[in-house]
């Protein structure tokens, strides 16, 4: 019998319970937490504890990072109901593997940057997540890298981040090997809110 491959969808930068309530009835299966304050979408302990408050079960909690203090992640781990990590910065594989939480690394895709590696590097991870580079930013920029960089083969899961939007989800999926999407900016209204619609209509052209 054929397994059916369904791509997992992450909705990342939510900054409000409605938001994050929005994403599961649409069917995501993780939303994001940004506790980065540079970023527009970066939300504090306090508010990320009332965004999962009322969330339902099967929704992957995920609390996103850049080279932060070891402090602050056990702080979030503790005080916000956190089930996954993801490590945004040059962390090393060491300080992403020492807390409590299984992780995910993102990698910022060049031309010549070698997956394969990365891999092997951060062995625990449960991911790694693919997204656009720019410098400086670490993240979040509202812009696709070249697809045909993705690895057609990969010892771990690989996610897709990096401007992806309603209307260019479809495409995205003709990518083989693709473990699950990670969309932010793609889904807003304006930078940090989110739009239910847009949410829907993107998970919607997933299926």
């Amino acid at each position: 019998m054929a397994i059916m491959k369904r791509v997992r969808v992450k909705v990342c930068g939510i900054t409000r319970p409605e938001d994050a309530l929005a994403a599961a009835c649409a069917g995501a299966d993780a939303i994001g937490l940004v506790f980065y304050e540079p970023s527009p979408r970066s939300v504090t302990v306090e508010q990320a504890k009332l965004i999962v408050q009322n969330l339902p079960a099967f929704v992957t909690t995920t609390a996103l990072f850049v080279n932060a203090d070891a402090l602050l992640v056990e702080q979030v781990i503790n005080e916000v109901k956190v089930d996954l990590l993801q490590f945004h910065g040059n962390e090393l594989a060491e300080f992403c593997g020492r807390f409590s939480r299984p992780y995910i690394k993102a990698v910022a895709m060049q031309a010549d940057t070698d997956v394969m590696h990365f891999a092997e590097t951060y062995k625990d991870a449960q991911a790694l997540l693919l997204d656009t580079y720019k410098p400086g930013v670490p993240g979040g920029t509202g812009e696709v890298f070249n697809w045909k960089l993705f690895p057609k083969d990969s010892v771990k899961p690989l996610i897709l981040a990096g401007g992806l939007t309603p209307e260019n989800v479809k495409a995205a999926l003709g990518i083989p090997n693709i473990w699950a999407l990670d969309v932010s900016g793609g889904v807003e209204i304006k930078k940090g809110i989110k739009s239910a619609q847009k949410i829907a209509d993107f998970i919607q052209a997933t299926l």
